[in-house]
């Protein structure tokens, strides 16, 4: 009698977050969020810290692995996505969180538009823009041949909505975020695949300033929001509830972006 066949293990659904290396980050808060939720999940930073990340989650029960990876790459892009699917997952979810905020080491130069360097107007745009481009590139075939995928981009409030001054590039990353993102979801709608922009306004994480602080407490809502906040918001774009809902902003700023008045107390 011939040895009974091993069935093929199933795929497990899985969801790259990247820029998760922060523990009180908007990435970070994100994968925990669908890590909980049942998605096995792979975060992506750009140090090693994000071993840790993936440590922790694991810790509370969720299936979690850490890549390290510049995401400016197209290699090392290209690498990563295959090292999720080589070990058994299938990319389900995408949400691209990398870029950098407009402060803290390493950030997006802040100047006026005419003293910004043309190097320091790639970098901002090569971090925050080209990196989720890089990684809807290597992630969408496969979601197009399975016909199911949710992408998530997670722009701001600073550009789509609005913006201030010093910001110029930052601004046009993520104005082109939702552009990129728009133009996306009618390529791949009819395979099942929806892509929608997330974007945060004043969100009270380590990183953010006394006087970002103060800005979130001016909100109508009083304060500013956190980042399990955002995350929940992407949890919703990133169930199978959400399939008819594809090329769209959902903004998160506690109503800011909607204040027409703002001489009124």
């Amino acid at each position: 009698m011939a040895p009974a066949r091993r069935p093929t293990p199933r795929p497990v659904a899985t969801a790259i977050v990247t820029g998760a290396g922060s523990r009180d980050g908007i990435g970070f808060a994100i994968a925990r969020r669908l890590g909980l939720g049942g998605l096995a999940v792979e975060l992506v930073a750009t140090s090693d810290r994000i071993h840790d990340r993936a440590t922790e989650l694991r810790a509370v029960g969720c299936r979690a692995v850490g890549h390290s990876a510049d995401l400016r790459d197209e290699t090392a892009v290209a690498e990563m996505v295959a090292t999720v699917v080589s070990g058994g997952g299938r990319v389900d979810v995408l949400v691209n969180n990398a870029g950098m905020a407009s402060q803290g080491a390493g950030a997006d130069a802040a100047r006026l538009l005419d003293r910004l360097t043309l190097a320091e107007w790639d970098d901002t745009m090569q971090r925050n823009l080209s990196t989720a481009f890089l990684v809807c590139r290597a992630v969408v075939p496969a979601m197009r041949r399975r016909r199911y995928g949710r992408i998530i981009n997670i722009a701001s409030t600073t550009g789509p909505v609005s913006a201030f001054e010093r910001a110029s590039a930052y601004a046009a990353a993520k104005a082109g975020m939702v552009g990129m993102t728009r133009a996306l979801s009618l390529e791949v709608a009819r395979f099942g695949i929806t892509v929608n922009a997330v974007a945060p306004g004043w969100i009270d994480t380590a990183s953010a300033t006394p006087a970002e602080r103060r800005a979130g407490a001016a909100s109508p809502v009083g304060r500013s929001g956190t980042a399990d906040e955002v995350a929940a918001a992407v949890e919703f774009l990133a169930s199978r509830s959400a399939s008819y809902i594809t090329g769209t902003l959902m903004v998160v700023d506690g109503g800011n972006a909607v204040i027409e008045d703002k001489a009124r107390g």
